[in-house]
């Protein structure tokens, strides 16, 4: 059994994190896109970035299956013009009940 002593000396040496990198906008965004395997979750993906991000260029989307086929992530490229536009694009992804999630 540890002492007391060791406990606190363990708590005491945890670095406290760091706060996340401010994005400067307009900026190139990846994102990866998880969802189960369909022959037109790519496509999905698309329809709802093109929304966000009328320059989008479908021609640089990666489509990524999962070792056993259950999953497929979308691996792209956006034009991020701020923080409303990338929530907004995350809420309709997730809001198609395919999406499980975006990273």
């Amino acid at each position: 059994m540890m002492s007391d002593r060791r406990l606190r000396d363990l708590r005491g040496s945890v670095r406290p994190s760091r706060p996340a990198a401010k994005i400067t906008f307009p900026c190139d965004y990846p994102i990866k896109v998880v969802g189960d395997a369909a022959d037109d979750f790519a496509a999905t993906v698309c329809q709802v970035v093109v929304r966000h991000d009328a320059t989008f260029d479908a021609s640089s989307l990666e489509v990524v299956d999962s070792r056993n086929g259950r999953f497929q992530s979308v691996r792209l490229t956006l034009r991020a013009t701020g923080e409303a536009q990338l929530k907004a694009l995350f809420a309709e992804l997730k809001a198609t009940g395919r999406v499980h999630m975006v990273v």
